[in-house]
């Protein structure tokens, strides 16, 4: 796969790999993308992750095709990307290093007993890389989703070369039609807390001519680029993508996983356009996150845990804080053999996040859903809808 005659995709899947940054699971690989522009002078795009440093490096000896890199840009010093900076380094020493100040300052401590001295060319926003015909101009984006990234756009063929953005799950030989459904999951959980930074490289990627996007991770993106820019957009000002109702529980012994799935019932009976009714013990947390983030109301149901709330849920809310969950309305239902405490707690953690409208009022069951809680849930789901 090749960007142009110019822009040669260079890149690996990796199809082993089990979970992503040791966290996310992956169960159709990951890509690890790097790219050749081929000009008068030569310039490696990034390299990849060490799991596939022997395929990477056929794939970039083959594209060279006898020609030496002039330079390596490193527009992002995390290993998936960097992890072969010094062996290529190493190889080619005539080659100089591109990178950010922030990312030179990184380069020992994920290099200890490599010496850049004289090797590396920091760059900052507006600066320039004459490569030939080819020019690379660089855009500073700090904090998508590390301190030290930057982007790069080559003028003469429109390319963005986007670091982490627009990247998504998945290896590309497994790859689908439907991109947003793991870019949507890929950007809430790696990118998701960093929404005003997405929106400043937005506003400087609006003032460009972008006919094709070359991320990290994922297929290259051409064509009409408008949907993955309106994606971003609205993922970035922690808007609501789809209309609908998520449905979040943590049960012990099946109580509130009865009351839980009753309620999406009601919900779907009072018409709500999509209801996501999610077990958090057992599903894959970084899926419920993406829901989450992609209605625009959500129902916490948990049982009460040693005088605080169930651990799967609290683990759920804490990460939705970690990724700078807001402007949602939620509701509250908790379970209690004795003393209900799941709905303090999960209040408390609620309020800590910006714009959160707690739904009232809190549910509070007794064990086992019975006839007499059915009005308060219906009444509760009504609540949800209404102000929905």
């Amino acid at each position: 796969m090749n960007i142009s005659d110019s822009i040669r995709y260079i890149g690996v899947d990796d199809l082993d790999i089990d979970l992503f940054e040791g966290q996310y699971n992956v169960p159709e690989g990951m890509s690890y993308n790097s790219y050749l522009i081929l000009d008068e002078k030569v310039a490696i795009m990034d390299t990849a992750d060490g799991r596939k440093g022997d395929e990477w490096h056929r794939n970039l000896i083959a594209a060279l095709d006898g020609r030496k890199p002039d330079y390596l840009v490193v527009h992002h010093m995390e290993p998936d990307h960097a992890s072969l900076v010094a062996q290529t380094a190493e190889e080619f020493p005539s080659m100089q290093i591109v990178l950010s100040a922030q990312a030179q300052k990184m380069l020992p401590q994920f290099f200890e007993h490599s010496d850049f001295t004289g090797r590396t060319r920091v760059v900052k926003e507006g600066d320039t890389l004459p490569l030939g015909r080819h020019s690379l101009t660089f855009i500073s984006a700090p904090m998508v989703h590390w301190p030290e990234v930057m982007m790069s756009y080559e003028s003469e063929e429109k390319v963005l070369f986007a670091a982490d953005a627009f990247g998504k799950f998945g290896a590309l030989c497994n790859e689908t039609d439907d991109w947003a459904c793991e870019a949507r999951r890929y950007y809430f959980n790696i990118c998701g807390k960093y929404g005003v930074q997405v929106q400043n490289v937005l506003r400087k990627a609006s003032a460009l001519d972008i006919r094709t996007i070359c991320p990290l991770h994922g297929p290259v993106l051409g064509g009409d680029l408008t949907p993955y820019l309106k994606l971003y957009d609205t993922w970035s000002r922690y808007e609501a993508e789809s209309e609908g109702v998520l449905v979040a529980y943590a049960s012990i012994h099946g109580g509130t996983a009865k009351a839980a799935e009753r309620l999406g019932e009601m919900l779907r009976e009072l018409g709500a356009a999509k209801v996501v009714v999610s077990d958090l013990s057992r599903e894959d947390q970084a899926e419920v996150i993406e829901d989450a983030f992609r209605y625009p109301c959500m129902v916490v149901c948990a049982s009460s845990y040693d005088a605080g709330v169930f651990p799967p849920m609290h683990d759920f809310l804490y990460h939705l804080q970690i990724k700078n969950y807001q402007n949602r309305r939620v509701a509250i239902v908790e379970n209690g053999s004795w003393a209900p405490t799941a709905g303090k707690v999960m209040r408390s953690m609620l309020e800590s996040m910006k714009q959160i409208e707690i739904v009232e009022p809190v549910v509070t069951l007794r064990s086992r859903m019975k006839e007499s809680d059915l009005p308060a849930l219906r009444a509760i789901a009504e609540a949800v809808l209404k102000q929905g």
